[in-house]
């Protein structure tokens, strides 16, 4: 484990002059210098608060810093001597990103960039050639907007470039930073909120350029006329920028419109994320039968005078950090202003916000209370009819920071298309996505904007290049999205998956600096005039960095695509940390990574990516004792079976890595939010606690309060694998103790949640001492594989999981079939897993998936049923990559390390299957077997000399085995 410390920094920490932690700024930094002698070697360190690009004499270098905690903050080694000359000009330049917020991946500290750079002459020892400090030169990078509106609650913000407002060579000798400002020391290495600094501990992630397949559509379009991005939890409630709670208000935003003549307005609400918003036109209040669509996108027209209007939009409800997209489209000009309420109300921003009458900040695991939406000033003002009757209630009446609010709303002008017309997309444009020297003219249609959507195949995660010819003020809208069909887009709401980019005139390249996933690309081109020439596009995809060790290939084609979209999927996922999905979160979910790494170890042979995702986890302890389910994260928010599962999961790295230092560093951290989990029990001995208490995206019952059965079960498991953890590290007083509480737990679970009249588990006890109404397979499941059934019980669970009742609630998501797959691997079943994974997963290739889905139609989490699913790209549910390997070639590790292994393959009713399953450290074993005759399977063998291997025939066959020795 790497060690924290900054006894070997000499640099200083370093900003502009301004606010410490300012929202969404865009800063360079530049230190020119003059090596002398012959460079034999030189080092380079950063670090930064939020993020960096690195770039030495205008070559990129790098991107970080990983993601960590503040106190434990990551930097980068970057060896730079090959990108020096001796006794020239040369530059440092780093563009770093400060989010001044908090999000599910950083916790909000301070703006600031460390950097120091070491050198070896051959001619002298190491000294120190440069250092971050008052020499460095820093300036705020005008052509980003830092009005750009959230991504999303888990990530930061969209980029809005306009290349016209900056020299883009700023990254280059030779540039004149006379007019940049001198950088500000803030404090040396060591200094609060980074008080430990450690040294990166995986490899470098991928950046490697992807074209697209083809350009699906091209339109002419318009968009609605007006659109706005509000961030309303930072207007309602700006101490919110310090976490990633939800915020639950009460409060309302008002505008005027003006309007020159009588005409319908209409009003989108194109993403208005958790807020159910309800409008009030002249004080009159709009009813449901007005609107079209569903939350989050609905519309709703209504006649309007010619002059002034007051709209009123009651935005009571929750947010989690996602934009508020409203936009007004009328065949009649109109303006959009804010209230004029007097001088201290001048703003550019054409909102005012009104309230809160109320705020919640919903820390998931502490008790809840209801918000107040009965303040009588609110009644009141929710009835007011014009702007003389507004101004009476100043006191509740805000400016809103023009910072707050986005007035270049992308998503809002790529979604709502007030009108469209089709086009055939020509020849030359299909050549100019792809990887060669052609290049292509983007019409330009008179009064319309032109958009085209490029297919890049498959999904992808990385950053968006692109070249082109322009005239000045051409603007380039990007909107990625994960799914289509005939025609139909499946738009990423409560995620602002877009870009901007203004041209300068001529020929230009743009690399986004900010990682999006996606599929599709809509690019549309506004304001253009002249056409636009295509030079290139592309994604530079950028994963952890692993090869294609594993392998799987069978008798049976469908299986074969779902292994390989299973592996895909999971490098997708595949960051600085395992992450749910590409492009709606890139989260690190500490309960998904467990199903992640195991996929892993027999996809890629990982390592250091695992280590570091179970080392980040007890970092939460600063925010809670039971550890909080995604890591690092400003969301103080606890599921308890993602902590189980985190404890399971040290222990099956173990098992696969053998690892004894990582076990004895891990296990007080085990055992420590373990003994906090005991004293939640009951009077009954059964786990109970308020929060999130989630298992599966399916309709069966896990409530907020009371005793939730598959949660206590997964503590009995998690209890017993802690124990063995104890043992391995030499703790086994405190192990027995853990195997204890274990029986004790499993013996309250069977006294008190199973139901003798429906012959089953419940799924949960509410609050008020009811059994549940819903009996589910996700409970029977988990009850046989955490072994709380004994006797008859077992019995007849194990009937259920080869024949699940239909009465019972089913799996939701590919997540939960992950644990139905074990359940039918210790039933000796892989028959029926290999079926379910062919019925379940083959309707995902079916319907054109190249990754797997995070959750199933069926789910109940969508009501429309065109929405297959939310991700589309979800590595919680790549258990066929696992599963095939451990079962169908049958490839088991026996000790730690896998110095021993069994291979016992599992025919499941193929005819042959073939592939590789990767060791832990050195190596590969690689399986092939066949039916030669009937009732013999012949099977052979390559495994290096310094593993044992044992065989084993399938029941009911007999088996020649070919063992080669590799040496």
């Amino acid at each position: 484990m790497n060690q924290p410390s900054v006894s070997n920094w000499r640099a200083s920490w370093i900003w502009g002059a301004g606010c410490e932690s300012p929202r969404n700024e865009w800063r360079c930094f530049r230190h020119s210098f003059v090596p002398e002698g012959t460079l034999d070697q030189a080092l380079l360190k950063l670090t930064a608060d939020s993020r960096y690009v690195l770039y030495v004499n205008g070559e990129q270098v790098g991107r970080g810093p990983v993601r960590s905690w503040p106190f434990e903050l990551a930097y980068d080694e970057y060896e730079i001597g090959h990108l020096l000359r001796a006794g020239q000009e040369n530059v440092i330049a780093v563009l770093v990103i400060h989010y001044g917020i908090s999000t599910f991946q950083y916790l909000r500290g301070r703006a600031g960039l460390l950097v120091q750079l070491d050198r070896q002459r051959l001619t002298s020892p190491s000294e120190s050639v440069t250092i971050s400090d008052e020499s460095w030169k820093t300036a705020v990078h005008s052509g980003y907007d830092s009005s750009s509106s959230r991504i999303s609650c888990q990530l930061g913000f969209t980029e809005i470039l306009d290349a016209r407002g900056w020299e883009e060579d700023w990254i280059q000798t030779g540039y004149d930073d006379s007019g940049w400002e001198s950088a500000t020391a803030i404090g040396p290495a060591g200094m609060a909120p980074w008080t430990s600094l450690v040294e990166r501990d995986i490899p470098y992630l991928t950046e490697e350029p992807l074209y697209p397949s083809h350009v699906e559509s091209l339109r002419a379009v318009r968009p609605a006329a007006w659109s706005a991005v509000l961030d309303l939890r930072s207007i309602l409630f700006p101490e919110s920028s310090d976490h990633a709670n939800v915020i639950e208000f009460c409060g309302l935003i008002a505008t005027l419109i003006r309007m020159e003549q009588a005409a319908p307005l209409t009003v989108g609400m194109v993403d208005s994320g958790r807020t159910h918003a309800r409008l009030s036109v002249d004080g009159h209040w709009l009813s449901e039968d007005r609107y079209v669509g569903e939350v989050p996108e609905r519309y709703t027209t209504f006649e309007l005078e010619s002059g002034e209007h007051l709209l009123l939009i009651d935005v009571t409800g929750s947010c989690h950090g996602h934009g508020f997209h409203i936009g007004f489209d009328s065949s009649a000009s109109f303006t959009v202003h804010a209230p004029a309420l007097g001088p201290e109300y001048v703003s550019s921003a054409p909102f005012v916000s009104i309230g809160p009458f109320d705020v919640i900040e919903d820390i998931d695991h502490q008790p809840r209370r209801l918000l107040e939406r009965n303040h009588p000033d609110y009644a009141k003002i929710c009835s007011v009819a014009s702007l003389a009757d507004l101004k009476t209630f100043t006191s509740w009446i805000h400016p809103i920071k023009n910072q707050l609010v986005n007035l270049n709303d992308v998503f809002t002008s790529c979604v709502w298309k007030v009108n469209e017309q089709v086009y055939p997309v020509p020849s030359a444009m299909q050549q100019a996505v792809l990887a060669t020297p052609h290049s292509a003219s983007i019409p330009v249609y008179a009064g319309l904007d032109t958009e085209i959507v490029i297919d890049f195949g498959r999904e992808l995660s990385g950053y968006i290049a692109i070249e082109l010819d322009a005239s000045s003020g051409t603007i380039v809208d990007g909107y990625g999205f994960e799914y289509m069909s005939d025609g139909w887009r499946q738009h990423t709401y409560l995620v602002d998956n877009t870009f901007r980019y203004v041209c300068k005139d001529g020929r230009q390249s743009y690399v986004s600096v900010v990682r999006r996933g996606l599929r599709y690309l809509a690019l549309t081109l506004r304001g253009a005039s002249r056409p636009v020439k295509l030079h290139e596009i592309k994604l530079i995809q950028s994963n952890y960095p692993v090869a294609n060790v594993g392998s799987f290939r069978s008798s049976d084609p469908l299986l074969n695509d779902i292994w390989a979209i299973s592996r895909d999927t999971t490098r997708l996922c595949m960051e600085d940390t395992f992450v749910d999905c590409p492009a709606f979160e890139q989260v690190y979910w500490v309960g998904d990574a467990r199903n992640e790494a195991l996929v892993s170890y027999y996809t890629f042979g990982t390592k250091e990516i695992v280590s570091r995702c179970l080392k980040l986890v007890p970092g939460s302890s600063c925010q809670t004792p039971l550890y909080v389910d995604q890591v690092p994260s400003g969301w103080n928010s606890v599921i308890p079976n993602w902590t189980f599962f985190w404890v399971t999961a040290c222990l099956e790295y173990y098992h696969y890595h053998g690892e004894e230092p990582f076990i004895v560093d891990i296990w007080p951290h085990v055992n420590r939010t373990l003994e906090q989990y005991l004293k939640l029990q009951n009077d009954m001995g059964l786990l109970e606690r308020s929060g999130w208490n989630l298992l599966d995206w399916a309709p069966m019952e896990q409530p907020r309060e009371g005793v939730v059965t598959p949660q206590n079960m997964f503590m009995v498991k998690a209890l017993r694998d802690a124990a063995e953890i104890g043992d391995t590290a030499g703790e086994s007083a405190v192990a027995d103790q853990l195997r204890k509480a274990a029986d004790k737990l499993r013996d309250a679970i069977d006294l008190h949640l199973w139901d003798e009249e429906r012959a089953a588990y419940v799924d949960c006890i509410h609050a008020d001492g009811r059994y549940s109404a819903t009996t589910s397979m996700q409970t029977q499941i988990v009850a046989y594989l955490c072994d709380i059934a004994n006797g008859d019980r077992k019995s007849t669970l194990e009937r259920y999981i080869t024949d699940p009742p239909e009465r019972f609630v089913q799996a939701g998501s590919p997540f939960m079939l992950f644990f139905y797959y074990e359940a039918l691997t210790k039933l000796g079943r892989p028959d029926l897993l290999v079926a379910d994974m062919r019925k379940n997963y083959g309707y995902m290739i079916e319907h054109g998936a190249t990754s797997c889905w995070e959750m199933f139609p069926w789910s109940g989490y969508h009501n429309n049923p065109r929405v297959l699913t939310r991700s589309h790209c979800h590595a919680w549910s790549a258990a066929p990559a696992y599963f095939l390997g451990h079962q169908v070639l049958g490839v088991q590790g026996l000790t730690p390390g896998w110095d021993k292994v069994r291979v016992a393959p599992q025919p499941s009713g193929l005819a042959w299957a073939r592939g590789t399953v990767p060791l832990p450290d050195n190596g590969r074993i690689d399986v092939s077997w066949r039916f030669e005759d009937e009732g013999l399977l012949h099977m052979r063998l390559e495994v290096p000399a310094h593993v044992e291997v044992l065989t084993e025939a399938p029941a009911g066959y007999d088996m020649k085995v070919e063992l080669i020795r590799l040496p």
